[in-house]
């Protein structure tokens, strides 16, 4: 309804906002001057096209408003121009086109909305708000004039301002270098990047509307990368490869050895991953079909000795308590200072860390996973070489790390492989005839399946990985093979050929006659309670800080987090008692939470002041890790009660077990973590 004035009402959807406006006003100034959340990129040009909206036909007695089709003005040139250039969509307009005549009732869809949201899959996950910290606005600059002098960056800064109310601060030494010529290509109509609202990093001639950054995780065995579209979110390709510095060691400690061992080490598994990181980039941009000057972001998450590396760090000082890091802060640097081929105005960021063997992979899988934003007690894993743990909720949260070593991938494992096609990843065996079955990676047939020996001849059974080892052991233990205190049972020999002896005394449990055979010996046992019984003690010592409380949720995060089962973790003592149905997976965490920095700015400073509020316990030094470490060997547990998992699994009846020495205890920890205490003096 027209008022006094001859002022039209409008009302924007979903937000609710509304006002009176000069007949005339284009959609896209009525929605500014109300905060309705309109992107636009051209500034009102009708180029980007990203302003779309539909005008909503009907009665709207609440608003007390007609709203019709004509109560806008007419689709005009730019508007018909854009829309034989790029389809505009059934019954969109373009905002900034589109004019207000009469009550209207606008709808503003997703997909035009500066601050989308980006849903993720898994139901418990949140939310990523699109806002990210670089963002493109296309301006005319004025052409040079001798009578009033000003330099190039200085109109270009002055037509930010006057165009998008931006007070910019500086045009960065990398747009400097080539201003002029790009100002005179565009013939004085150019896009700028503007980061954080007041540095220009980067110039197009002409018009310009997609950006792209890379969410990094550098992990010490694998890397992986992400191409995002800065202005969807959507994740346009993706790539992985080995850690090259793999061939310096296998294990991160193997790495620190090397860094302080090996003259110029340090730079040369900088150089190694840089290399690396370089060619997943350019591999994903090349599958998107863009240049490699388009990714304009970057975030990096990783271990601590890893982001040290990165960083081109020396590590060495993480080899010895007290673990001290070169800084714990987030960090933002120049694409050069990591030897990175993408667009010279990036500025790449790091996040923050959170203790010495608790990196910022863990501060990403916080970001992704929120355990500070819920009300349960939640644990949150990253079950690796390293095991990171974070235990809480909204009130409090404390993190760890714990060496779990290299045996949940294989390692010091006889028949042990990483996770590839033809390595067991699921065994059950016949509690009454100690057979077992199995599936083998590359194949959803069980072994006792037709068709099984078809795959075996293609695929091979080639030995057992991670997510294998756990569920046979587990299984192993359910069926009376091995006792609470992790012996093989030779007696069983006498009914099943499958235990065989291995040794004088000793015996071993064959899943696959081969060739070659796949067996789990006495040694491949013990390695694996050692590996367990460090993650779960790490756990325990966070638990008692706060009070013995029973976990309500459990996250597994990472690439084995995702493979295990959760029931039979927790049957071999993995992982605390909790109800099944709160154990999940979530995948790349830390991914996840290195996608979320790029693409939101604010999750960048919520992490930041998080992970100062985080409390950092070294395991290592807690007087009570050794009682809790022999503790945790039994499987699944000496003392601590599983109650859930007994509801869902009829558990053996427990065994006395067997004392284990403190001495043998610190062996078998310092075999499995590899870290030490510097030495006082100079010993």
């Amino acid at each position: 309804m027209t008022d006094s004035n001859g002022d039209v009402f409008a009302v924007f959807l979903p937000s609710g906002r509304r006002g009176r406006f000069a007949v005339g006003t284009s959609l896209l100034a009525a929605a500014r001057q109300l905060g309705v959340d309109l992107d636009s990129v051209c500034g009102g040009r009708a180029i980007c096209g990203r302003c779309q909206v539909a005008v909503c036909e009907g009665s709207y007695p609440k608003l007390g408003v007609e709203s019709r089709a004509a109560h806008v003005s007419g689709v005009e040139e730019a508007e018909q121009r854009y829309s034989k250039l790029r389809d505009l969509a059934a019954g969109r307009r373009l905002g900034c086109s589109a004019r207000i005549l009469g009550d209207v009732v606008v709808d503003v869809p997703a997909s035009s909305q500066v601050h989308k949201q980006m849903v993720r899959k898994r139901a418990e996950a949140r939310a990523i708000d699109i806002d990210p910290i670089l963002k493109l606005h296309y301006v005319e600059v004025a052409e040079p004039d001798i009578d009033h002098p000003a330099g190039d960056a200085q109109r270009l800064m002055a037509a930010l301002h006057e165009q998008w109310s931006l007070a910019v601060e500086r045009v960065e030494l990398c747009v400097l270098s080539h201003v002029q010529r790009t100002l005179r290509a565009g013939e004085w109509k150019v896009s700028a990047l503007v980061r954080n609202e007041t540095d220009v990093v980067a110039l197009w001639p002409g018009f310009h509307d997609r950006i792209f950054g890379v969410a990094v995780d550098v992990g010490s065995t694998t890397l992986a990368c992400h191409l995002c579209d800065l202005e969807s979110g959507e994740v346009l390709a993706a790539a992985g490869a080995m850690n090259p510095q793999i061939r310096f060691g296998e294990d991160l400690m193997s790495r620190v050895s090397t860094a302080i061992m090996t003259e110029g080490s340090v730079a040369e598994m900088s150089a190694a991953v840089r290399q690396a990181i370089n060619g997943l980039i350019a591999e994903t941009a090349e599958s998107a079909g863009i240049a490699v000057t388009d990714v304009v972001d970057a975030t990096f998450v990783g271990n601590p000795v890893m982001m040290h590396l990165l960083l081109g760090l020396d590590p060495s000082e993480l080899g010895f308590a007290p673990f001290a890091l070169a800084s714990d802060a987030a960090q933002t640097v120049r694409a050069s200072d990591l030897d990175l081929a993408i667009n010279p105005g990036a500025r790449p960021y790091i996040l923050p860390m959170i203790a010495g063997h608790v990196g910022a992979d863990t501060a990403a899988a916080i970001l992704s996973e929120t355990p500070h934003h819920a009300g349960e007690l939640t644990l949150l894993v990253d079950i690796g070489t390293n095991a990171e743990i974070v235990v809480g909720n909204r009130y409090r949260l404390l993190a760890a790390s714990s060496p779990t070593g290299p045996a949940f991938e294989g390692a010091q494992v006889s028949s042990g492989q990483r996770a590839s096609p033809g390595a067991i990843e699921r065994v059950r065996i016949d509690a009454d005839t100690l057979e077992p079955r199995f599936k083998v990676i590359g194949s959803e047939l069980w072994s006792n399946e037709p068709g099984f020996e078809e795959v075996a001849a293609h695929l091979g059974v080639t030995g057992i990985c991670g997510s294998g080892i756990i569920e046979a052991i587990a299984e192993m233990y359910l069926a009376g093979i091995v006792d609470a205190d992790g012996l093989i049972d030779g007696a069983q020999a006498q009914r099943s050929r499958r235990v065989v002896r291995d040794g004088e005394a000793t015996f071993a449990y064959r899943l696959w006659n081969g060739p070659p055979v796949v067996a789990i010996n006495q040694r491949d046992v013990r390695a694996i309670q050692l590996a367990k019984a460090a993650l779960y003690t790490g756990i325990r010592l966070l638990l008692a800080r706060l009070g013995d409380r029973a976990l309500e949720r459990i996250v597994l995060a990472g690439a084995f987090g995702s493979h295990i089962d959760p029931q039979y973790a927790m049957i071999l003592g993995l992982i605390p008692d909790c109800p099944l149905d709160k154990v999940s997976a979530a995948g790349n965490a830390a991914g996840t939470g290195a996608r979320i920095a790029l693409l939101n700015r604010q999750s960048r400073r919520e992490i930041e002041e998080l992970v100062r509020r985080i409390e950092k316990v070294e395991t290592a030094t807690e007087p009570a890790f050794q009682a809790y470490f022999v503790e945790a060997m039994a499987i699944p547990h000496k003392s601590d009660p599983f109650p859930n998992l007994a509801n869902v699994v009829k558990l053996p009846a427990s065994a006395p077990i067997t004392p284990i020495s403190a001495q043998n205890v610190t062996v078998g920890v310092q075999s499995v973590w590899g870290r030490q205490r510097r030495k006082s003096g100079g010993d």
